[in-house]
Parts: structure tokens; sequence; C-alpha cells
């Protein structure tokens, strides 16, 4: 079993910055992968960005060029730096582990119990 746990999220104002991380234990795999997801009320999980063992890195469009995702991996530990905040990237942002093939997918085996983020306009 993976447990993982986010934190950093919180309100901020449209334009601003916010840092996610997503720390994992127990019986972590050295060739995992992370990804985040968000979830927006009404809305369905959708992809957000994920990362390779390796550190090669998967964005989906609509974050591309504001947000950053990066893993330590001596610290079992994934972070997404969100810069340029808009009000539509308001959500729950979860983060997620497995094979890469999943990862990009809801079909991921280990999540996280989320983290609120609110874009203030």
């Amino acid at each position: 079993q993976v447990q993982l746990v986010e934190s950093g999220g919180g309100l901020v104002q449209a334009g601003g910055s916010l840092r996610l991380s997503c720390a994992a234990s127990g019986r972590t795999f050295n060739n995992y992968a992370m990804g985040w997801f968000r979830q927006a009320p009404g809305k369905e999980r959708e992809f957000v960005a994920a990362i390779s063992w390796s550190g090669t890195t998967y964005y989906a469009d609509s974050v591309k060029g504001r947000f950053t995702i990066s893993r330590d991996n001596a610290k079992n530990t994934m972070y997404l730096q969100m810069n340029s905040l808009k009000p539509e990237d308001t959500a729950v942002y979860y983060c997620n582990s497995g094979p890469l093939i999943v990862v990009r997918t809801t079909k991921a085996p280990y999540w996280g119990q989320g983290t609120q983020v609110t874009v203030s306009s």
C-alpha cells in the first residue's frame, strides 16, 4: 500500500501563486510515476500534470506554461507550483501514484484525499 497526503492548498487571488505538495509513504516503488488531478464542483475529475520517476513531465493544455510539476525522490515528495492562477483553476486537487501508463488516467491505483484550491477574481 502507498499512502499519499496533499498539502498547500488555500485561498488566493487571481494572478497569485500556490505550491502544492504530495508526500508518499508506505510501500513506495522506485519506478512509480506521480500525478495531479483536479475536480471542480459539478465536473469530472481532470488530469493536470504528471511526472515519471526519471523526471519526464506531462501537462494538460489548460495549465501548460503556468504550472510546474517536480519531485524529490529522496523525500518521496512531489510538488505542483501553480503560477498565474485563474478562477477556473478552483478545484479540489488530488495527487496519485502508479505506473506511468495509468497515472495520467483515473485508473491510477493510489490517490490522496485532496486539497482545496480556491482562486478569487
